[in-house]
């Protein structure tokens, strides 16, 4: 038996088995937490979930966001995800659009009104575009609607900022 297995084999099945067994592990646990999930005092929300809904933001209201993300409302978070500051090129700024993926505006339009959560700080924050970053603070499930039409369901007040190395 010792002669049929030896160290190569070992750490090939040692790859492979990191190289399946990783992106099925984080499948399996996002499909089982829906892309919330509590740590602590803090909600590790997947940013792309938390938009993955259809909304009409001509005639939608807070009923047509998904409960599990209406029931965050208040709650302190933590997103991953870009920076997009369109109005600003300083080096600080006060307030932010937070998105899964700031090239997506290239190839599928800008992100919709679910797929987006504006970010503000009374302090200002670092202008660090287009830096990859967690964002910590309390999340605000409110539409706001401009002209009859909704700008904005998710706002957030910043705690924290960490850059990805």
């Amino acid at each position: 038996m010792s002669e049929r297995i030896n160290v190569r084999m070992i750490v090939v099945f040692s790859v492979l088995a990191v190289l399946i067994g990783y992106p099925a592990y984080s499948f399996i646990e996002a499909s089982i937490n829906g892309g919330a999930k509590k740590s602590g005092n803090v909600w590790q929300v997947d940013l792309k979930a938390l938009g993955n809904f259809a909304f009409d933001e001509n005639n939608g209201t807070i009923n047509d966001v998904p409960k599990k993300w209406r029931d965050l409302d208040g709650k302190r978070v933590q997103l991953q995800g870009f920076q997009y500051a369109g109005n600003y090129a300083g080096d600080e700024i006060p307030d932010f659009q937070f998105v899964y993926n700031i090239q997506k505006c290239c190839f599928g339009g800008p992100p919709k009104v679910q797929e987006r959560v504006f970010a503000h700080s009374d302090k200002g924050v670092p202008n660090y575009a287009p830096q990859f970053a967690t964002l910590t603070g309390t999340l605000h499930v409110r539409p706001k609607i401009v002209d009859g039409k909704v700008v904005s369901l998710y706002d957030l007040d910043i705690d924290s900022i960490a850059l990805a190395q």
